[in-house]
């Protein structure tokens, strides 16, 4: 099997971002307008804020995104979690959670939060997997979808 090598975020991928979440999103969903804010302008609402956002890479094609978003203070969001169609089913968003949770805590963050919906069966299953457990939604939630927020707290920063 071919090596998925995980990179960082650079602004010559900035539309890989964009494209592969909107077809995520067309596909389970619609593009939320807070998604099209974000989505086109990654620099403003993640990187600059100290975010990040990591690319999974195979064969020199970006295949697969995800982000660490701050929402305040040191909590971040696992968000924007895509792969393009022809790769689901290679573990590829496994491998990018991975990635995530590893970084999060080797920047020793208490812990990482996302948002899902229960349509996304297979979704929930890996992120349970992982360790997230569910915690209640706020009634204002930012997106429209989202019926289930899970948390993932590290236990050695806490």
């Amino acid at each position: 099997m071919k090596t998925i090598e995980i990179i960082p975020f650079d602004n010559s991928y900035a539309n890989d971002f964009y494209e592969l979440n909107v077809e995520w999103l067309k596909t389970y969903f619609y593009v939320e307008p807070i998604d099209e804010e974000i989505l086109s302008k990654p620099n403003q609402y993640i990187i600059n804020k100290g975010g990040h956002i990591f690319f999974a890479k195979l064969e020199g094609v970006i295949v697969g995104t995800v982000a660490l978003m701050p929402i305040e203070g040191n909590l971040f969001e696992l968000t924007k979690m895509a792969v393009t169609p022809k790769y689901r089913g290679l573990k590829i968003g496994q491998q990018l959670m991975q990635h995530c949770i590893d970084f999060a805590k080797s920047i020793e963050l208490p812990k990482l939060i996302l948002y899902s919906n229960r349509r996304l069966e297979n979704a929930i299953y890996i992120y349970r997997k992982y360790g997230f457990i569910e915690i209640p939604v706020e009634p204002n939630s930012v997106y429209a979808r989202s019926d289930i927020k899970m948390e993932l707290k590290f236990q050695n920063f806490l």
